[in-house]
């Protein structure tokens, strides 16, 4: 079982089945309470500049976690990023990412690990023993 507790954590991902697994696996885990979920990236960025909006309770409400998925249509998840990246600070700085992707391909890994802000590079399927590796 994961060591950590969030408030709140976030699945980005296209694929509705997979979004339904990660998000009985965080249950089962207990890692958190609370589980926004996104079909797409356009919609997260949307969800978190709206949070960003709140001033002071933003805070208390940005997800701790944020699980991105690379491969999704309209808005990747490096584009993702590149957007999240021009938020406040404090929003960076609150929100650590893990890249939940079936991708294997060397050049992705190597991309995402320019992000400072993304945490881990976790292969598909979320898993209790990667839930409880995760000490983000």
């Amino acid at each position: 079982m994961a060591q950590n507790k969030y408030f709140s954590v976030m699945l980005i991902d296209d694929n509705e089945i997979d979004n339904l697994i990660n998000q009985k696996m965080i249950e089962a885990s207990k890692i958190s309470d609370n589980i926004f979920i996104h079909s797409g990236a356009k919609s997260a960025i949307e969800f978190l500049r709206n949070i960003e909006k709140l001033g002071e309770i933003a805070d208390q409400v940005l997800p701790e976690l944020i699980f991105l998925d690379i491969d999704m249509p309209l808005m990747d998840g490096f584009q993702f990023l590149d957007l999240f990246d021009q938020l406040d600070e404090k929003t960076k700085n609150k929100c650590n990412i893990v890249m939940l992707t079936s991708s294997i391909n060397p050049q992705d890994i190597s991309r995402s690990q320019n992000y400072s802000y993304v945490k881990k590079y976790v292969n598909k399927p979320l898993t209790q023993k990667n839930l409880s590796l995760l000490e983000i």
